[in-house]
């Protein structure tokens, strides 16, 4: 009917690079500063400007669109803010690495230049994770994508650091930092990731002060620490030094007086319950030497070397000291033991390199009066976090925070807003560069080398991007924030501090939601890396399936709290759905025009075939499901109901049962009517899929008769007055009975071996009214359907002879089988297959008895061989019942 027919087949190849092409020129992502329409944000957690997409990108990124698609569906003024975070030390490293290719290093080239080609780097190459957000379909308003070191978001940041350093809550102090010795900085907690490991528990003896005989045994993994040792300390309550008389212990290999002190800190269950306390290396001693004034003694330098601390030892690297040490230790006779120990070692998140606890002078944030508003907003419900369970986890973080050390010694970064007097000392910290110290007047003052952490910025970006520190229009009409999402591994790195940072800047917090997605894993629930080879390119599978296909299979499996299992087969079988959508289109698209559109017999549904009203209703059903599923952040199930509905009642049935009436065998008037039907219920699919396949339905809709402009101006089609009226429980009862007896004929024609170019004849024994209703109402479908000639209902009479039975309800059914099949012959041929089936059955079940194989062989080829053997038995057990009805033939 349609001038305008979809080709054959759908190949997304061209289609979907044109349709976003289309959308942005015309500025469908565009979010306007004032509107009349409720107002709807995102502001999209900045990818590394270093980034290359991976699938949790992917996943995070897909369930974004769909929100903010369904929005601009629903009205809403939607702003989806993109962006791309400077990435400190990651973007660093890469030119780094470049350089050095070169025969460059940043030392050569000075600060000036360095951070020059960092920019020239960016320009070149940091744009190609915007590119791979473009292509999965994300529709940021790209006219408003910000960079975390751009001019405006460097004022926000600026002006936050002189306000919080005002406030005394940002202090420069000496403190326990992380240090990673191979990218020279300071980590913070959450920068540190810890690994088990297999250590040693060294047992060392400290000999008692002018006691050599006798001493205290220390445990410790790190001997190379204990030339920094100012203590050994003991639990007060620990009966084993109950009698202990000495007050001193000498310092093996430093020859050096150190004290025994008492304190409750010390676990006895630990070791030998002596604790040594290295207050320049390790944070918990750090406290104890303070709590006790003890010496402070750096024996391990910013290069991950010893230190003259370390007397002889000087120069050698930690891990060759440690060697060394032990060594000697042992010809003294003062290694008493050593013990196998998992240990949870503390790596560079970035460069893997084990972390070194380290005492500096470092610049902090005062994170406790922050953080305890931070957990008061999340505890009144100002913002929620789904799945809720993660509430636990994030108060756990907050009520035992640490001061955030937010210095870092690199170059890449916004620097620290900080000037430094070399007359008097005193600190300069203005939103302007200052040409004179603001306490002596004097000239000399030079600003700190140091960076702000990464995450300084990144935390400040819910309202940064939008203009502050500027009261603009965007901010007043999108601040707070609808709606973060965002993976669990950042709920601490990201969202706690954007929380503290909203709370005390905006007054209010910076979203009122945060869906905290799960991981993506390969197929077999194992975590994606590139060492097990098991990591899949989100853009290889876009090139192969498409990108709405890819992301139908993100949203299928996006159940809360459950991580995603993906694989290309689970791809390929939704581009399968893609293509069933496709091919109604185009059936549609033959029957229906603008008459159809226009037609009035939707004002009174009730007027309309059975058939019509089951599929009005079972759509506005699967509406109210989608539009639930979404706004409930339970997107597997809304994508599952539009997948059954589309699937399953719209094509497998209700096109198939419509077919006669569109094809006009039925008048003209009834062909009108489905018609109609048909067309509003493919416009009313095409629009609740579009957050989900927004390529395929821009395509669709661009060619369906009476439609105007994108879909992404298309209103959603829950509407709850035409819900009311369409819902019809008792016409879905009724033909889903229908169905089923069709889906039980269709089973006994499977069974029997009987070929769909044989018609047959079915008697029906009923004393339900209700069921005979139907049947009788909707008797052309059940014989279009089952491929029948003739239908009729039965008395209390006997079975027919030569009769297979299908129960459905209270009604059985009986398909007529004289002159249809030859029974002896059927029952010769299923004991045949019956038997093949048996021996093919054997020889897996060796398989898996077989302790060999299942020793040696690869986990996917036992799992495939389990596979093999469920489908067999199953096959088996479909014909030994096919088997029993064959004998049950009268």
């Amino acid at each position: 009917m349609s001038d305008d027919l979809l080709e054959k087949s759908y190949d997304p190849v061209g289609i979907e690079e044109k349709w976003y092409k289309f959308w942005e020129e015309n500025k469908y992502f565009h979010a306007k500063d004032k509107s009349d329409a409720k107002a709807y944000s995102i502001v999209i957690p900045p990818p590394n400007v270093t980034g290359v997409l991976h699938m949790g990108h992917a996943l995070n990124i897909t369930i974004q669109d769909i929100m903010c698609r369904y929005k601009r569906l629903i009205g809403d003024n939607v702003l989806w803010m993109p962006g791309t975070d400077h990435a400190g030390i990651a973007t660093q490293n890469v030119v780094e690495k470049d350089l050095a290719k070169k025969g460059k290093s940043r030392d050569e080239l000075g600060r000036e230049e360095f951070i020059k080609e960092v920019w020239k780097w960016r320009e070149v190459s940091g744009g190609a994770i915007i590119n791979q957000l473009k292509r999965i379909g994300a529709s940021c308003d790209w006219d408003r994508e910000r960079f975390t070191m751009d001019k405006g978001l460097s004022k926000a940041v600026r002006k936050v650091f002189v306000k919080l350093y005002k406030d005394e809550l940002i202090y420069k102090g000496q403190y326990i930092i992380n240090w990673c010795p191979r990218c020279k900085t300071a980590l913070s907690d959450l920068e540190v990731e810890y690994a088990e490991k297999d250590s040693i528990l060294y047992y060392i003896k400290y000999p008692f002060e002018n006691n050599d005989d006798d001493g205290l045994i220390v445990a410790t993994t790190r001997p190379e620490t204990m030339f920094g040792d100012t203590g050994v300390a003991i639990n007060p309550e620990d009966k084993r030094y109950n009698n202990l008389s000495h007050n001193n212990v000498l310092l093996p290999l430093a020859n050096r007086i150190i004290p025994i002190i008492k304190d409750k800190y010390v676990d006895v269950e630990f070791g030998t319950g002596a604790l040594k306390i290295t207050p320049a290396h390790d944070p918990n001693d750090f406290n104890l030497g303070e709590k006790h004034n003890l010496e402070t003694v750096k024996v391990i330098d910013e290069d991950g070397n010893m230190t003259s601390g370390a007397g002889l030892y000087e120069g050698m690297d930690r891990f060759e000291c440690r060697k060394k040490a032990v060594a000697d230790l042992k010809n003294l006779g003062l290694l008493v033991k050593e013990e196998p120990l998992k240990n949870s070692i503390g790596e560079c998140y970035r460069c893997k390199t084990i972390v070194e606890p380290f005492l500096s002078k470092q610049w902090f944030v005062k994170a406790k009066p922050l953080a305890e508003k931070a957990m008061e907003a999340v505890k009144q419900k100002k913002t929620r976090i789904i799945p809720s369970n993660w509430e636990k986890t994030y108060f756990e973080w907050l009520e035992n925070i640490r001061d955030w050390c937010i210095s870092r010694q690199i170059w890449w970064g916004h620097r620290i807003p900080v000037w430094k007097c070399a007359d008097c000392g005193a600190y300069t910290v203005e939103e302007k560069d200052p040409d004179i110290c603001c306490e002596c007047g004097s000239n000399k003052i030079a600003q700190e080398e140091d960076v702000l952490d990464t995450w300084f910025s990144s935390a400040l970006w819910p309202f940064s991007t939008m203009g502050w520190p500027e009261n603009t229009e965007l901010l007043k009409t999108f601040y707070s924030t609808n709606l973060l999402v965002t993976g669990f591994d950042i709920l601490f790195f990201w969202v706690a501090r954007m929380m503290m940072m909203g709370l005390y800047f905006m007054k209010d917090v910076p979203f009122k939601d945060v869906y905290i997605h799960a991981l993506v894993r390969d197929e077999h629930g194992k975590k994606m890396s590139k060492s097990k080879g098991n990591v899949i390119d989100p853009i290889k599978v876009i090139d192969q399936y498409g990108a709405d296909a890819f992301r139908f299979t993100l949203a299928a499996f996006a159940a809360q709290g459950r991580d995603v299992k993906m694989s290309a087969d689970r791809v390929e079988g939704y581009r399968h759905f893609v293509n069933k959508l496709w091919n109604a289109s185009r059936f549609a698209l033959m029957h229906i025009d603008e008459n159809s559109i226009k037609n009035d017999c939707l004002d009174n549904v009730s007027n309309l075939s059975n058939l019509e009203q089951w599929i009005l209703s079972r759509s506005s059903l699967a509406t109210q499901k989608v539009k639930y599923g979404i706004e409930e952040y339970r997107f597997n199930e809304a994508a599952s109901d539009i997948y059954q509905f589309v699937w399953h009642e719209f094509c497998d049935w209700y096109l198939e049962a419509a077919k006669p009436a569109l094809y006009e065998k039925e008048g003209k008037e009834r062909r009108d009517a489905a018609r109609a039907v048909l067309s509003k219920v493919l416009k009313d699919i095409i629009v609740m899929l579009h957050p989900f396949m927004p390529f395929v339905t821009e395509q669709v809709w661009s060619i369906l008769p009476m439609t105007d402009g994108s879909i992404m101006k298309a209103s959603f089609p829950y509407d709850a007055d035409y819900y009311g009226k369409a819902r019809n429980k008792e016409i879905e009862t009724g033909m889903e009975f229908i169905f089923d007896l069709v889906t039980g004929i269709r089973n006994v024609r499977s069974e029997m071996n009987i070929p769909l170019s044989k018609i047959l004849k079915v008697r029906i024994q009923t004393l339900d009214k209700k069921e005979t209703e139907a049947i009788k109402g909707n008797k052309s479908i059940v014989m279009n359907l089952a491929k029948l000639d003739d239908l009729d209902f039965l008395g209390t009479e006997n079975a027919p002879e030569s009769s297979a039975a299908v129960v459905v309800g209270s009604s059985t059914s009986y398909v007529l089988l004289k002159d249809v099949i030859d029974v002896a012959k059927e029952e010769k041929r299923l004991k045949k297959e019956i038997e093949k089936v048996l021996k093919d059955l054997k020889v897996v079940s060796n398989r898996l008895n077989n302790d060999s194989f299942l020793d040696k062989a690869p986990e996917n080829v036992i799992n495939k061989v389990k596979d093999q053997y469920k489908e067999l038995q199953e096959k088996n057990d479909k014909l030994d019942d096919n088997l029993d009805r064959i004998k049950g033939i009268k």
